[in-house]
């Protein structure tokens, strides 16, 4: 199971959200919280993830990146 990471500038984009349901959805799954993931080209745009080292998710909304991670890890 990869790490999924968050950076918690984006928070403010809807992603706290999906961390909160992900950590009560799925709870077995690893999550981690940046302070910056150093992707600020992306992460002020729309809500971001970094699964593993290297692949991010981007997503307009919280809802549609939490299907996109379920996709992805589920």
């Amino acid at each position: 199971m990869k790490k999924i990471k968050f950076c918690c500038r984006n928070f403010k984009h809807g992603s706290k959200t999906v961390y909160k349901a992900l950590k009560t959805d799925h709870p077995d799954w690893k999550r981690k919280k940046k302070d910056c993931l150093g992707a600020c080209k992306h992460c002020t745009k729309q809500c971001m993830v970094l699964i593993g080292k290297t692949e991010m998710l981007l997503a307009p909304s919280p809802e549609a990146l939490y299907e996109k991670i379920l996709r992805r890890i589920g």
